[in-house]
């Protein structure tokens, strides 16, 4: 594993943000949903492309808050332009878990 400075992690934005909708994506080429999530008043609302459709239904994404990386380049996936990174972990299947925090706090909140 190769070591950071503090000061390379300090460049990463991880802010809270609550997904606020959720569409099917089928020109992704791995299963995926297209998600518009709100980081608050100064980063504002964007949107992601996330594979998590083998754990969440959309219906129970409505609402989640989720950890984000907000200061990546944009990234065309398909016909969709992705704004931000939604963080998560492979299982032993390969499927994703959201990362997740433990109680609500204020979209835009940056990890600490």
């Amino acid at each position: 594993m190769e070591e950071i400075a503090w000061q390379d992690f300090e460049k990463v934005e991880l802010r809270v943000g609550t997904i606020i909708d959720v569409a099917d994506f089928p020109k992704a080429r791995k299963p995926a949903y297209k998600l518009r999530v709100d980081f608050g008043e100064v980063i504002g609302v964007r949107q992601s492309s996330a594979q998590i459709t083998k754990h969440y239904s959309k219906d129970e994404l409505i609402g989640k808050q989720i950890i984000g990386v907000v200061n990546f380049p944009k990234k065309q996936i398909a016909d969709f332009m992705s704004e931000c990174l939604i963080t998560g972990f492979a299982d032993e299947n390969g499927d994703i878990v959201l990362s997740a925090i433990e109680r609500r706090v204020p979209n835009g909140t940056k990890l600490i």
